[in-house]
């Protein structure tokens, strides 16, 4: 994500970035020239459907961590130069982790954990996402207005011209994928079949974006307009609906029906009636939250509070705090084993991948 008047190569930032913190001075969102650098990205960590274990960057490392569930144990997986996000694909159970300093991307085995291929994808890939039914895999690329989109069967690599995209959704059901840029007041939606571009404008300063099941609906949080924006796909219409303060991450629990909103500088999370478009709760958790997982079996919502090394869990029944958990040094990305109710986080300044809760 950019900020027009604060973002060039080499200059210190004042405010943190949606998907950047830093730790030291860095050139700009999607880059890891400094070994000070931490890259925050809501595709830091990963669960594979297929085999139970966990996936997270490790940018320092230039590595993966991965959990084992059969032995609880964490390995490491040595990838690119400063991976910063990652996807599984269930069609293949392959790994596909984007390193923006060394502008690749690395393919792993999902059932070995070991490296396949290594993708030459262009400078600074950023975000990167998996069609759950086709298998492919698209990829961002920072200052460029190309997305880079992989073939999961053959590791052919293709350039299209898409736009800038500083987050990716995927609607496997109809093969659209949506686009979101910081800096563009548009959602984009590119076809995988035809490759065509169509446009809704929903405004400037979006942050965050979710899908619902079916594809019908997506969620978009503006950061400056502090809103939740609500895309009907087939109508076409756009339904503004007010957060905290600069909203960033945005998850659809399908059980309840119920959007949570993150609301980073509010220190709240707002609850809102997927079906009504109407708030329901505004929940106090930590400071500076900014990542999300939702339990729908356990009816748990897990925030990660980046400036209070904590995960606030809420009770989605009743909609408030039932619990503060601890964490390494500022949390910013978190995963559920829907079969375990474990959970896990990545932080920025402790471990890449930490157990939180659930043995």
């Amino acid at each position: 994500m950019r900020f027009a008047n604060l973002i060039r190569p080499g200059i210190f930032l004042l405010f943190v970035l949606p998907f950047l913190f830093l730790v030291g001075a860095s050139p700009a969102n999607g880059q890891a020239a400094e070994p000070a650098t931490a890259l925050l990205n809501g595709r830091a960590i990963a669960l594979n459907q297929q085999t139970g274990k966990i996936y997270a960057v490790a940018p320092r490392e230039n590595a993966v961590a991965v959990f084992e569930p059969a032995t609880s144990s964490i390995s490491r997986i040595s990838v690119g130069a400063g991976p910063v996000a990652l996807a599984v694909s269930p069609t293949t159970n392959r790994v596909y982790v984007a390193n923006s300093a060394g502008g690749t991307v690395s393919v792993l085995d999902g059932f070995k954990d070991t490296v396949l291929a290594t993708l030459d994808v262009g400078p600074n890939p950023y975000v990167v996402a998996a069609d759950q039914i086709t298998g492919k895999i698209y990829v961002s690329n920072t200052f460029s207005d190309l997305i880079t989109a992989i073939d999961g069967a053959t590791n052919s690599v293709t350039k299209l011209k898409a736009g800038s995209a500083d987050a990716i959704a995927i609607d496997s059901l109809s093969g659209g994928v949506y686009l979101l840029g910081y800096e563009d007041e548009n959602i984009s939606v590119l076809d995988e079949k035809s490759h065509a571009i169509t446009k809704t404008k929903i405004g400037m300063h979006l942050w965050g974006m979710a899908l619902s099941p079916d594809g019908s609906t997506v969620y978009v949080t503006r950061s400056g307009n502090s809103e939740l924006a609500v895309l009907d796909k087939h109508s076409g219409s756009v339904t503004m609906i007010p957060t905290g303060a600069t909203p960033c991450a945005v998850a659809l629990d399908s059980k309840t029906n119920t959007i949570y909103v993150v609301n980073h500088t509010g220190d709240s999370v707002t609850a809102i009636d997927a079906a009504k478009h109407t708030v329901i709760a505004t929940i106090k958790v930590g400071h500076r939250p900014q990542g999300i997982a939702i339990d729908s079996i356990r009816n748990r919502i897990y925030i990660a509070n980046r400036n209070d090394d904590s995960i606030s869990v809420i009770d989605g029944a009743k909609n408030v705090v039932v619990q503060t958990l601890r964490t390494g040094k500022n949390p910013f990305a978190l995963a559920v084993s829907p079969n375990t109710g474990q959970l896990f986080a990545t932080t920025i300044a402790g471990p890449p991948l930490e157990l939180i809760a659930g043995q």
